[in-house]
C-alpha cells in the first residue's frame, strides 16, 4: 500500500508536467496496477486538486484587491476602448468626406475643362478640312471666353503657346492659296478677256439691232405705203438676232465660271480677323500691279497677225475685269482710286504699244481688223467703267494710217492694172453677157434701165410713123397736103406711152430714196458728229449718179428729142432732189423723235452739205446756176441757224424780203429748238451748277417764246 502512493503521486506529477497528447501511456498505467488501483488513483487526485483549490483560494486571497484593481482599470479600458472606436470611425468619415470634396472638386474642374477641351478639338477638326476662317473664330473664342476659366494647368499653357503657331500656319496656308489663285487668274485672263467682249460685242449687236427696229417704226408714217416689206425683213432679221442672243446666252461664262474666287475673300477675312488687312491689301495690289506690268508687255511678233492682238486685249480686258470684280464683291481691297490708277498706267502702255505695233503694219485688211479690235476693247471695258476716250482718239491715227496702207496697197494694184490693161472696148455677144457686165457695176436699178429702154423705143416708134406715113402715101399716091391724107393713130399711143414711163421713173426715183432713207441709222443724242458722212447718204448719192448716167442713153438724134431727153433728166433729178430734202426735213421733225443734240445736227449738216454737192456738181446737164441747188435751201437756211445760233439775226429780220434765214418757218424751228431743249435737260444733270449751261438754257427759254409768240400770230392772223 506504501508502495502504491509514491507511485500514484508519480503519476500525478507526469499527469500535470506532460503534454496532453502523452498522457495516454501514463493513464493506461493506472489501471494496469493491482486492483483497486484506479479507485486509490482517484483518491488521491481528489485531494490533489482539493489541495490545489487551497492553493488557489490562498493566491486568490493573496491577489484579490489586485484583481478588483484589475477589474476597475479593465473597466476604464473599456469605455476608453468604446471612444477609440469612435473616435477612428469619425477619422474614417472625415476622410471619406475629403474624398468627396476632392471628387466634387475635379468634377466641377473638369467641367470646366471639357469645353476647352472640346473647342481645342474643334479646333484640330477645323484644321483638318480647311476651315480656317472658323478656325480663327474658334481661337477667339478660346482665348476670350475659355482658356481664361482654366488658365492655371499645364495643358492650357500649352494650348495658348500653340494658337500663335497655329495662327501663323493659317496665314501661310492662306497666303499659299492665295498664290495659287493670282497663278490662276494669271493664266485665265485671256479667256475671261475672250468671254467680256464677246459679251459687250452681242450686246452692241442686240442694240443696234434693236436701233434699226426703232428706226423702221419712226419711218412708218412717213413712208407708210413703201416699207411694209422693209420692215417685215427687219423684224425677221431683228428676231432672228434675238433668237441667237438666246442660244449663246448659255454658252456664255462669267468671270466666277472661269476663276474661283474663294480664296482671296478667304485670304482677306483671315488677315482682317487676325489685324493684317493692310499688309494683305498691300500685298494684293503689289502682286496686281506686277502682273499688269506682264499682261500690258505684249510679244514681239504681236503685229504679225490679227490673233496677236487679239489675244493682248483678251489678257487686259479679262486683267480689269478680274480687278472689277474684286472692287465690287469686296469692301476696302481694291478702290476705285486703285482701279483708276491703273488703268491710266494702263492706257498709256496700251496707246504706246499700239502705236508702234502698227507702225510695222502694211495690209490694210489687218489695220481694219485691229480697228474693229479696238472698237470692242473700247466699248468692253467702258461698260465696266473704265474712260477710254483716249481709245477713240487713237482711231483716227488708225484711221489715217489705214487710209495709207489702202492708198499703197491699191495705188500699186491699179497700177499694175494701167500697165497690163490695153483700153480696148468689153466685147458682149448676147443680152446674157451684157447683164454680167452690168451687174458688176453697183447702184444699177434694172427696173429704171427697162423705163429707160421703153422711151428710147417708144421715141423711135415715134420717129418711125413719120416714115410709115410717107411710105403709105407713096402707095396711095395721095398727097400728104391734102385733107384725105392717113395720118396713124400709133403716135399719140407712143407720146402717151413715153410720158407714162416718164412718170414711172420719177416714182422710182423718189421709191428708191425713201429706201435708203430708212436705212437712215442716227444716233440722235450723240455728243459729236463723226467728221463724215453718214453711209446711207453716200450710197443713195452714188445710186443717183450713177442712175443719171444711164440718161445719156436716151436718144438725140435731133434738136427736139435732144430737148426732150434733157428735160426728162433734169426733172428726174429736181424731183429726186426736191423728194430727198422734203424726206430729210420730215425726219427732223418727226412727232415720235423727242431729242436731238448738238452733235447730232452737227452729224445731218455733214449729210446735207454732200447733197449739195452732188446737186452743184451737175449730175444732169442743163441747169442754170445753183438751181438744182435750191432744192435743199430750206434745210440749209434751217441748220445755218441752229449751227451758228444766229437766234438775233431771225428774229429781228422775221418776215423781211432781205432776211438770212427767208425759208425758216417759225413752227419748224420751233419743233427742232424743243427737241434740242428736251436733250439738253436730259444730257446736263448738273447744268444749274455751270453758268454757261445755265445762260444757254435761259436762251433757249426765250427764243422758245418768242417762236410761240410768232406761231401764234400767224395762226390768229391766218
Amino acid at each position: 500500500m506504501a508502495e502504491s502512493l509514491p507511485e500514484h503521486d508519480r503519476i500525478l506529477q507526469e499527469i500535470e508536467s506532460t503534454d496532453t497528447a502523452c498522457v495516454g501511456p501514463t493513464l493506461r498505467s493506472v489501471y494496469d496496477d493491482q486492483p483497486n488501483a484506479h479507485q486509490k488513483f482517484m483518491e488521491k487526485l481528489d485531494a490533489c486538486i482539493r489541495n490545489h483549490d487551497r492553493e488557489i483560494e490562498k493566491m486568490c486571497n493573496f491577489h484579490h484587491q489586485g484583481f478588483v484593481d484589475a477589474i476597475t482599470e479593465l473597466l476604464k479600458v473599456r469605455a476608453d476602448a468604446e471612444k477609440l472606436k469612435v473616435i477612428a470611425q469619425t477619422e474614417e468619415i472625415i476622410r471619406c468626406r475629403v474624398q468627396q470634396r476632392n471628387i466634387t472638386t475635379v468634377v466641377e474642374k473638369l467641367q470646366l475643362c471639357l469645353p476647352v477641351l472640346e473647342m481645342y478639338s474643334k479646333l484640330k477638326e477645323q484644321m483638318s478640312v480647311k476651315r480656317y476662317y472658323s478656325a480663327l473664330k474658334t481661337m477667339e473664342q478660346l482665348e476670350n471666353l475659355y482658356l481664361p476659366r482654366v488658365s492655371q494647368y499645364r495643358f492650357c499653357q500649352i494650348m495658348i503657346e500653340n494658337l500663335p503657331k497655329l495662327r501663323e500656319e493659317i496665314k501661310e496656308i492662306s497666303m499659299s492659296d492665295l498664290k495659287d489663285f493670282l497663278e490662276s487668274i494669271r493664266k485665265h485672263s485671256d479667256r475671261i478677256g475672250e468671254t467680256a467682249m464677246k459679251q459687250a460685242q452681242q450686246q452692241k449687236t442686240f442694240s443696234t439691232a434693236l436701233q434699226k427696229q426703232n428706226n423702221v417704226n419712226y419711218g412708218r408714217n412717213m413712208h407708210l405705203g413703201r416699207n411694209r416689206i422693209l420692215e417685215s425683213r427687219n423684224e425677221i432679221t431683228l428676231k432672228r438676232t434675238f433668237e441667237d442672243e438666246d442660244e449663246h446666252e448659255e454658252e456664255v461664262l462669267t468671270a466666277q465660271d472661269l476663276v474661283d474666287f474663294s480664296p482671296v475673300y478667304r485670304c482677306l477675312h483671315i488677315y482682317s480677323v487676325l489685324g493684317d488687312g493692310e499688309i494683305f491689301e498691300n500685298y494684293y495690289r503689289k502682286q496686281r500691279r506686277k502682273q499688269a506690268r506682264l499682261v500690258l508687255q505684249p510679244q514681239s511678233s504681236m503685229h504679225e497677225t490679227v490673233e496677236g492682238y487679239r489675244r493682248y486685249f483678251s489678257q487686259i480686258v479679262g486683267f480689269f475685269v478680274v480687278e472689277d470684280h474684286i472692287l465690287h464683291v469686296t469692301q476696302g481691297l481694291v478702290t476705285r482710286t486703285y482701279t483708276d490708277e491703273l488703268w491710266n498706267m494702263a492706257l498709256s502702255k496700251i496707246i504706246a504699244v499700239l502705236r508702234t505695233h502698227s507702225s510695222y503694219c502694211n495690209d490694210p485688211d489687218l489695220v481694219l481688223e485691229l480697228k474693229n479690235l479696238i472698237v470692242v476693247f473700247a466699248d468692253t471695258l467702258q461698260g465696266y467703267g473704265f474712260p477710254v476716250n483716249r481709245l477713240f482718239d487713237l482711231l483716227f491715227e488708225i484711221r489715217d494710217q489705214y487710209n495709207e496702207t489702202l492708198l499703197k496697197k491699191w495705188s500699186g494694184l491699179f497700177r499694175d492694172i494701167f500697165e497690163a490693161d490695153n483700153y480696148s472696148p468689153i466685147p458682149v455677144a448676147n443680152e446674157e453677157e451684157y447683164r454680167i457686165v452690168i451687174s458688176k457695176f453697183p447702184f444699177q436699178d434694172p427696173e429704171l434701165d427697162k423705163l429707160v429702154q421703153i422711151i428710147i423705143n417708144t421715141t423711135h416708134l415715134e420717129q418711125a410713123c413719120k416714115y410709115l406715113e410717107d411710105f403709105i402715101s407713096n402707095i396711095t399716091n395721095i398727097s400728104q397736103l391734102t385733107v384725105h391724107t392717113a395720118r396713124l393713130y400709133g403716135l399719140a399711143t407712143f407720146k402717151d406711152a413715153r410720158h407714162a414711163a416718164e412718170g414711172e421713173i420719177y416714182t422710182k426715183l423718189n421709191q428708191k430714196i425713201d429706201e435708203f432713207i430708212q436705212i437712215a441709222d442716227y444716233d440722235w443724242t450723240m455728243s459729236e458728229s463723226d467728221g463724215r458722212a453718214s453711209g446711207y447718204l453716200m450710197d443713195l448719192i452714188n445710186f443717183l449718179r450713177s442712175t443719171f448716167q444711164v440718161f445719156t442713153h436716151l436718144p438725140h438724134n435731133n434738136n427736139d428729142h435732144a430737148a426732150m431727153s434733157g428735160k426728162v433728166a433734169q426733172t428726174a433729178c429736181m424731183s429726186a432732189c426736191q423728194h430727198l430734202s422734203m424726206s430729210l426735213m420730215q425726219m427732223l421733225l418727226d412727232s415720235e423723235l423727242k431729242q436731238i443734240s448738238m452733235g447730232a445736227i452737227q452729224q445731218f449738216n455733214l449729210d446735207v452739205i454732200q447733197c449739195e454737192l452732188f446737186a452743184s456738181s451737175e449730175p444732169v446737164p442743163g441747169f442754170q446756176g445753183d438751181t438744182l441747188q435750191l432744192a435743199f435751201i430750206d434745210l440749209r437756211q434751217l441748220l445755218d441757224l441752229f449751227m451758228v445760233w444766229d437766234w438775233s439775226t431771225y428774229l429781228a429780220d422775221y418776215g423781211q424780203a432781205t432776211s438770212k434765214y427767208l425759208r425758216v418757218n417759225p413752227s419748224t424751228a420751233l419743233t427742232l429748238l424743243e427737241k434740242m431743249k428736251d436733250s439738253s435737260k436730259k444730257n446736263n444733270i448738273f447744268a444749274q451748277f455751270r453758268k454757261n449751261d445755265r445762260d444757254k438754257q435761259k436762251l433757249i427759254e426765250t427764243v422758245v417764246k418768242q417762236l410761240r409768240s410768232l406761231v401764234n400770230g400767224m395762226s390768229q392772223h391766218t
